[in-house]
């Protein structure tokens, strides 16, 4: 299917856009993918708060240069881009979801920021915990010395009660 060069520039642009935007980008050679499991893979990248395109690798490219980035070796065959806007740890683990079990889907390499990741990158990048689960972990880092010391703080007059509240039962017995 030929484009015009118009249509071709409002790609590269859209292109563009969607890389200013993202935090991370993700290639999938998507070779023997039907049109309902391509349907269902984009259903659950939504879910993480990301998108997946089919692009033309040509435009695609030079969208990449244009922006900036380094050049890849991902652009052989088919391309399915996924785009990370939030969380990019929960759009790898769905590209490696997605590869697990086939011999036809696999995940190119990408970009981190602006830096080149290779595949093996990727599944290292989608074995972190979810975001959420990483703040908790950070919050309870930064809050355990707090607490703690509360703790320290606390305990000379816990004890100081725990010793009155025992001589006061041993007196209330006697009386």
């Amino acid at each position: 299917m030929a484009f015009t060069k118009k249509e071709k520039g409002e790609m590269t642009a859209q292109y563009e856009k969607w890389l200013n935007e993202s935090q991370a980008v993700f290639i999938l050679n998507y070779t023997k993918m039907n049109m309902k499991e391509i349907d269902a893979f984009r259903g659950k990248v939504r879910e993480s708060g990301s998108e997946v395109h089919l692009v033309k690798n040509t435009l695609f490219s030079r969208a990449l240069s244009a922006q900036g980035y380094p050049a890849g070796p991902f652009f052989e065959g088919t391309s399915l881009v996924g785009f990370a806007f939030n969380d990019a740890p929960a759009l790898a683990k769905t590209f490696t979801d997605a590869t697990k079990g086939s011999e036809t889907i696999k995940v190119k390499g990408g970009f981190l920021g602006k830096e080149l990741i290779t595949d093996k990158q990727i599944k290292a990048l989608a074995d972190l915990p979810p975001l959420p689960v990483m703040r908790g972990m950070l919050l309870g880092t930064i809050s355990a010395p707090a607490s703690k010391l509360v703790r320290t703080l606390a305990e000379p007059a816990r004890s100081l009660a725990a010793v009155i509240k025992a001589y006061s039962e041993k007196a209330g017995i006697a009386a």
